[in-house]
Order: C-alpha cells, then structure tokens, then sequence
C-alpha cells in the first residue's frame, strides 16, 4: 500500500469537510420508507445521492424503482457504475439512504433531522444508519479518483437501497431487472460499524429476521367488567400470557427448535454490554451463555409494539381482543419461515382457555456468514490496520441486513465484505443516534485503500 496510502490519505482528509457536509445535506431529508411517511421525502433523497454520485465522477447513474412483490411502486433506489480497466475486478458499493421513525422527539437532545456535532459526534436520524454508509462509500470513491485518476483500475457499481428499514422488499426484483449491470466480483456492504471508538471492525455474521403480529381475541364486543367479569378471561391477559410463555425462567428464548449455539469470539464483557446498552441498575441479563453468543449465535425475541386501549382511555370493560408484534432474530444457519412455524407451533400449544389466536408473518430476512479468510477480506483487515494503527476484530453482529444474504446468495463467487461507520453508542434506531467523526474519516480512507489495492496490478 506504500506507493498510494499518502496520497490517498491527503485526497481523503482534503475531502473530509465536503463529506461532512453531504452527510448534513442527507440527514435534512426525513426519508423513510414506513407506512404513512410522505413518500416525497424519499424521492429528495434519492434525488440527492444520485447527484452526488454523478458528481464524484460516475459517467452512469439513475434513479431506479421496481415494484414489491404486492405489486405496489418500491422505493427509489440509486444506481452508479464506472467500469473497470481491462483486467480488474468490480466492485458493488451498497448502503441505503432510507431511515427509522424518529420515534419519541422528547428524548431527543437535538432535531433529528438536523445533525450537529457535540464532542466529536455527529448526532441526527440516519448518521449511522445509514446514510453515513452512504457517504462512507461516496468519499471513499472521491478520494480515489483524485488520487489515482477516472481512467482505469477497478469497477465501482454503487447500490442504495430505498427500502431497507422496511426489509428491502423490491430487492429481489430490483436485482433481476439489473443483474447484468452488477455482477460484483467484491460486494462492499456498509451498514455495520465498529469494535468500539478507536477499533475497526469486519462483520463476519448477522442473525436472520423474522416478524410477525399476534392477535387474540375472546370475544365479540367488550363487556362490563361487573355484569360479566369472572367467567371470560380477557383478551390482554391471554396475550400476556402467550407472551410470558415465549420465555425461559432465566429470559431465553423458549420455542422449541430454534437454531442456537456458543460463541466464544471476540468476548465482550458483561460490564461492557451493560454501559453499551445503558441496562438499568439491578436488572439482570437474560439468557446463558457468553455475552457474544446471547448477541450473535443465539435467538432473541423482542414484543415491539402492542394495540390495546390506553390506560388514559381506558373503559371499565373486559378488552375483547389486542395485538402484539414482534421481532425474532435468529441464529446464522436458521431458516425465518421455518422458525416462524416453530413460534407458531408453539403459541398454538400454550393459548389459554381455547382463546382464538391469529399469527401474521410480517418481513423476513435470512442470516449471513462470510469467509475472514478470503483475500478481499484479508486486504481490508490491512488496509482498517493501516488507517486505525491497532489489529481490526472480526465480530458477528445481532441485527440483520437483508442485502447481505440476497447479495451474497445471487452472487456466490463474490465475496462479500460487511462495514461500516457505527460503534457501540451510535444508539441506530433510536434516539440521539450517532457517529465518531474520527472514525468516519477513518473508514473512508481504509475504504480507498481497499479500493486502490483490488484494482492494483498485482490483483
């Protein structure tokens, strides 16, 4: 890396307010691809990330949409290509520039959709996730032309997703119409993060997903709790009920069948867990086993949401029905549709008192693995070294990424690489969400160097 790491490096600190900027720019469109969010939000932001593209030099970019599986319009997505010189691989750049609700504005100490930057952090909705990654992957791709020219080397296809948060349903599609224009021989995915602030990291597995909503219902109308409470037990018990039973004593996972096992690489303290995840004073952790495992190897179960009367609203009436939803993530080498069948299985076996029961699935996605030994990932573990000056770790990660798996399954012979600009307290999804600036500048230039050394002679 010696005869291009300095010049790199100069042309990626040189782009490092620009990048800063975009990102500012990014973060100010409140983009989300969730149910009743204005859909307009995302045409701006697709619109933006195609310009900026189109600005670093890409002679072919576009915005692209495909349809859903239900047939309903996709999200926009971004398309950006420049071909590579004869002899060199390509290379698919993937983020997306979808973003989560903001969830409660309370609890934000600043605007989501405006990022400022408080003791070294960037703070707003989409930093981390992942419109970070998306500028992650654009000043990595600036830093390289300026260095090292337009005219040959490798191949960049750039993909950003629109719909990513919501499980990327047109994918698949998206990929069928154009497949011929990727075909990756090295898939850079830039939705993970780091070790902690100050150690790079490469994610070798995610867990699956599954989703789905569960109602009860006792029923018909809802009664008075004097004239006919006693014999009917409503419906917010029985749904406690099925809930509580989704759990061991010690908080695991109690579904028969699920895929689990022990993993005992990299270790992370249980004291490290508890100030990473801000776990209150006196409550114990659920589950057995290594932190690393319960996080990444094993299933977890989370209630997400419940519709049942508040307690503001609330009448002296036995509740006739209620819903609850929740998000299952499943152990690398565990199937979503074949899990969700075990969950179902089991509620069936646990529903109280004949309470009727409905189980809909909702998004899935399959868990992932890759391959720390395969020589793109060997050079971007030298070049996370080069940049950050301490040995990068090889983590699993307990979210999922839908691109991942669907990448990784449409184009077996590419090896596919997991990064990103997130650490530990980077809180994605939730409130004050955030990015090391130190580490995000540091990502773009490891992400150059990966780059430069793939489109090298001697690659």
């Amino acid at each position: 890396m010696a005869d291009y790491t300095e010049l790199l490096r100069a042309h990626a600190r040189a782009g490092a307010d620009e990048a800063l900027r975009d990102l500012r720019h990014l973060v100010a469109i409140p983009g989300s691809a969730w149910a009743g969010t204005d859909p307009l939000h995302l045409e701006r932001s697709a619109a933006l990330v195609a310009e900026l593209f189109e600005g670093a030099g890409f002679p072919e970019v576009g915005v692209v949409r495909v349809p859903k599986p239900d047939g309903m319009p996709g999200a926009p997505a971004v398309l950006a290509h420049r071909p590579a010189a004869p002899g060199c691989p390509t290379v698919l750049l993937y983020a997306h520039h979808d973003v989560q609700p903001t969830g409660d504005l309370g609890a934000w100490h600043s605007p989501p959709f405006e990022a400022v930057e408080r003791r070294g952090r960037l703070f707003g909705r989409g930093v981390a996730d992942n419109k970070g990654g998306v500028v992650l992957h654009l000043a990595a791709c600036r830093a390289l032309v300026r260095a090292l020219g337009a005219e040959g080397g490798v191949g960049v296809t750039v993909l950003v997703d629109g719909e990513e948060e919501v499980g990327s349903p047109s994918l698949p599609r998206l990929l069928d119409t154009h497949g011929a224009l990727l075909r990756p021989d090295v898939v850079i995915v830039a939705d993970s993060g780091n070790w902690r602030v100050g150690v790079p990291a490469l994610t070798t597995s995610l867990r699956g997903f599954a989703s789905a909503t569960l109602e009860v219902r006792v029923l018909e109308h809802s009664l008075h709790t004097g004239t006919f409470g006693g014999p009917v037990l409503d419906a917010l018990a029985a749904l406690s009920h099925l809930i509580a039973s989704l759990y061991a004593a010690d908080g695991s996972v109690a579904v028969p069948g699920l895929v689990g096992w022990d993993e005992g690489r990299p270790e992370l303290s249980e004291e490290d867990y508890r100030l990473d995840a801000g776990v209150l004073h006196g409550v114990q952790l659920a589950g057995s086993g290594s932190i690393a495992s319960r996080l990444w190897a094993k299933p977890a179960l989370s209630v997400i949401g419940i519709d049942a009367p508040p307690v503001a609203l609330s009448a002296d009436a036995i509740v006739p029905s209620a819903r609850a939803r929740f998000s299952l993530r499943l152990a690398p080498g565990d199937d979503p549709a074949r899990a969700l069948a075990a969950v179902r299985s089991h509620l069936e076996a646990n529903v109280p008192l004949g309470t009727r029961i409905t189980l809909t699935p909702g998004a899935s996605t399959k868990a992932f693995a890759g391959d720390a030994a395969s020589d793109p990932a060997r050079k971007m573990l030298a070049a996370m070294e080069e940049v950050w000056g301490v040995e990068p770790v090889l983590m699993g990660v307990g979210g999922s990424i839908p691109a991942a798996a669907e990448l990784a399954g449409r184009f077996p012979s590419a090896q596919v690489l997991i990064t990103g600009v997130e650490d530990p307290d980077s809180r994605a999804h939730g409130a004050d969400e955030s990015i090391d600036l130190g580490d995000f500048h540091k990502a773009v230039l490891a992400e150059a160097l990966l780059l430069a050394s793939l489109g090298a002679p001697a690659t």
